[in-house]
């Protein structure tokens, strides 16, 4: 139903094998992009994603591993021959700081729609899905996501039948689409029950613990956290730099009750993430210390 994958999973600089963090997830014959670091283009490639259905491109801050690679995206989608819109999110100062990379990326065949982020939690509703940015504690402006699905309460067959509703006029109210029939107001929730469990997806790095991501990661399928350092020794310098070790991304995923966790964003001086993970697991077993490329198709409840 949703398609995610963490395309790269390091911070500061890309390396032999690991490619800068950032995320694409796929809905509905779309795409969006959080964060574009250097070589994001040739991590898609490795994928085997495709950059056509990429709408929308989101920016967590304006850090250079995580917007450098853009003008190169750019540039590889007008090639492309592109011609739709491409909508741009991210923090304030977000078209000074895009313009300022496209002197070297200055004529595309098409257009390129800002929406800055003002306020400190702010909702986007896009094509079938709701993304909201939520303010997090990095030493700049710096921004999470969630990505939510809403899924309408089941149809009931019954009732739709007692209100002598005809059966062409169903598959409307099931869509969550209002119908008039002779003078008569069909709503979706004279035939619908209550609203069922969808699908939810946060991500978030450059940060230190803040309340916002709690608050917002709050029931996730998929919580996709920094843990910079593993290290226990490294945890004066994740406050020093404001970012997380993978225990603090632990505790986090806990007191949000999240289904499941993907570390990312290690540092460069982090070879194996894998050998620190079990601390976190011990505060949460559901943590995966994830690798580049790492995938997962996240369903309605009822289809997994």
């Amino acid at each position: 139903m949703l398609d995610v994958c963490l395309l790269g999973t390091g911070g500061m600089m890309p390396l032999p094998y690991r490619w800068l963090t950032s995320l694409m997830v796929r809905y509905n014959g779309s795409s969006l992009l959080i964060d574009c670091g250097e070589g994001t283009q040739i991590a898609i490639k490795e994928k085997g994603w495709s950059f056509k259905p990429i709408d929308v491109i989101c920016f967590t801050h304006y850090h250079g591993d995580h917007i450098s690679g853009l003008p190169g995206l750019l540039l590889t989608m007008g090639n492309a021959d592109r011609k739709e819109p491409l909508t741009l999110i991210g923090p304030k100062g977000l078209e000074r700081v895009v313009s300022s990379l496209r002197v070297i990326a200055p004529e595309l065949p098409f257009e390129i729609h800002y929406r800055e982020i003002t306020e400190p939690e702010q909702i986007f509703e896009m094509d079938g899905y709701r993304l909201k940015a939520f303010r997090v504690k990095h030493n700049v402006i710096c921004y999470g996501y969630t990505i939510e699905i809403d899924r309408a309460g089941k149809f009931d067959v019954q009732r739709a039948t007692e209100q002598k509703i005809p059966k062409e006029y169903w598959k409307h109210l099931q869509k969550g689409e209002t119908v008039e029939l002779d003078g008569r107001i069909l709503k979706p929730e004279m035939v619908l029950g209550p609203p069922r469990r969808g699908i939810k997806l946060t991500y978030c790095t450059d940060t230190r613990p803040t309340d916002s991501i709690r608050k917002n990661a709050k029931g996730s399928d998929l919580f996709i956290c920094e843990g910079m350092y593993g290290e226990k020794e490294k945890a004066a310098k994740a406050v020093e730099y404001k970012h997380m070790t993978f225990t603090e991304a632990a505790q986090l995923a806990k007191n949000a009750d999240v289904r499941e966790m993907w570390l990312t964003h290690y540092s460069p001086s982090l070879v194996r993430p894998q050998d620190y993970v079990d601390k976190a697991r011990k505060i949460f077993p559901a943590t995966i210390a994830a690798n580049d490329g790492r995938t997962v198709e996240l369903k309605f409840d009822d289809e997994g």
